[in-house]
């Protein structure tokens, strides 16, 4: 089960995390300026594809690596919109490492720990994979294209191909 962590929508909504306990997640620190941005696209057509058997794609901006995501919510929301038709759900910027990190992300390092053990965040789109029981089961870095995780997704997701 996820654990009891409040989370804000880009629009100021506040929810929980448990509200996606029984899905599958990805959890992504996105940023609209950044080499990687391009990713959105990979991201929201794994979102329509399987989104319907259960997958939850969660978008956090991140403005930490290189001031890559320095707008307001309203023009991030617009952002993902215009550009990438994201329809998954987009929260408020937060940190990812420091002493400013939000407690998602405090959860998915400590369970995930980098390479050779660091629970730093390298940079933006640093992906989390977790399974249907809460826990987190893989961690990708901003290089792995979302397509490339399909397979990871579709077993989690009960599908082998």
């Amino acid at each position: 089960m996820l654990p009891n962590i409040e989370i804000k929508r880009i629009n100021g909504t506040s929810e929980n995390i448990q509200n996606y306990n029984d899905k599958v997640l990805l959890v992504v620190n996105v940023a609209s300026n950044c080499g990687f941005t391009g990713q959105y696209k990979e991201l929201q057509a794994l979102y329509e594809e399987l989104q319907p058997k259960g997958l939850e794609i969660l978008a956090f901006p991140c403005n930490q690596f290189g001031g890559q995501e320095p707008g307001t919510p309203e023009q991030i929301q617009n952002f993902c919109e215009k550009n990438y038709s994201v329809t998954f759900p987009v929260f408020e910027k937060i940190d990812v490492n420091g002493s400013d990190t939000h407690p998602v992300y405090e959860f998915l390092k400590t369970a995930l720990p980098g390479l050779l053990g660091t629970t730093s965040i390298k940079w933006n789109f640093t992906k989390f994979l977790i399974g249907r029981d809460g826990v987190p089961v893989k961690r990708y870095d901003s290089t792995t294209k979302p397509s490339a995780i399909a397979s990871d997704i579709k077993n989690l997701l009960g599908k082998l191909n």
